[in-house]
């Protein structure tokens, strides 16, 4: 998917699991096959999961920590499951970064399902409670989503070469205010790979839990079109009871992730090409 992808092979992971964590020798190692752009993630026994960070990058012990202390700061803050941090590996033969171990969630990763008026209503309720979490004084940070949306033009040009006639409703979007709204906490990328499901459609689990950060309140929103349809659509604005220009900066987020997926992973990750076709798709539909 990436130019400096590192290539992880289940021999490796198994030789550094055995040599770091030698309690965990006897139990079976899988790799999965999944949406993620970030992680290569293999599935250790029944109760945990190795993620190993597909690209090199400065300061990569640190951005586990800051994940670890993450996922620790949302566990058992709402009734859905998040994963628990475990431990922290070792570069060695064959691969040169830090890795980390969380545990295992159970429950069906959301693909190209529709999703209901419940889901619409679980997923409400999660967002409600992330954003409850005391933010300790932290604001945005200033990288990545999650501050204005000008900040955004940089990238957003590169994603309009890839698709121009997007560009009149990212010069609406971007204008958008932030207002006076403070900072709350938010997870950040509610997208299909890190929604889990029960059998009868409920959210059991949310994944990818290290990005929890203090950000325009409005990037929860991002699951809104990334997720559902027009009436479960409506049901989780009325559940959230946001304001119009809330609602809208939430689509513009969406839009921001959303562009990026469509050229980017055209070839790589076709599901998460999906994702962002469909995601541009929903937002095409709705009226600004």
């Amino acid at each position: 998917m990436h130019a400096d992808q590192l290539d992880i092979p289940l021999a490796t992971v198994r030789a550094l699991v055995d040599a770091q964590f030698p309690q965990w020798r006897d139990l079976p190692l899988r790799a999965l096959d999944t949406q993620g752009t970030v992680n290569a993630i293999f599935r250790l026994g029944d109760t945990y999961t190795l993620r190993f960070p597909l690209r090199p990058r400065p300061g990569a012990r640190e951005w586990l920590e800051r994940e670890a202390a993450a996922a620790s700061e949302l566990l058992g803050r709402t009734r859905f499951a998040t994963p628990e941090p475990v431990a922290l590996g070792e570069p060695g033969p064959g691969y040169p970064l830090p890795w980390a171990v969380q545990t295992w969630l159970p429950g069906v990763v959301v693909t190209d399902e529709a999703l209901g008026d419940d889901f619409a209503r679980d997923l409400a309720e999660f967002i409600s409670a992330v954003r409850s979490l005391p933010t300790h004084g932290r604001t945005f940070s200033g990288e990545g989503r999650g501050g204005e949306l000008k900040s955004q033009d940089e990238w957003l040009e590169i994603c309009l070469e890839h698709d121009p006639a997007q560009r009149p409703l990212w010069q609406e979007l971007r204008e958008l205010p932030r207002g006076d709204t403070p900072d709350t906490m938010t997870h950040g990328d509610l997208i299909p790979g890190n929604i889990l499901l029960t059998a009868d459609g409920h959210l059991s689990g949310v994944l990818d839990v290290g990005g929890l950060s203090p950000t325009d309140p409005a990037l929860e929103l991002v699951g809104a079109w990334h997720l559902l349809e027009a009436g479960p659509r409506r049901t989780l604005r009325e559940a959230l009871n946001v304001t119009d220009l809330e609602w809208q900066r939430g689509k513009a987020w969406a839009f921001v992730q959303a562009m990026g997926l469509p050229w980017y992973y055209a070839e790589t990750n076709p599901p998460m090409a999906r994702i962002g076709l469909r995601t541009l798709a929903r937002i095409a539909q709705d009226a600004f």
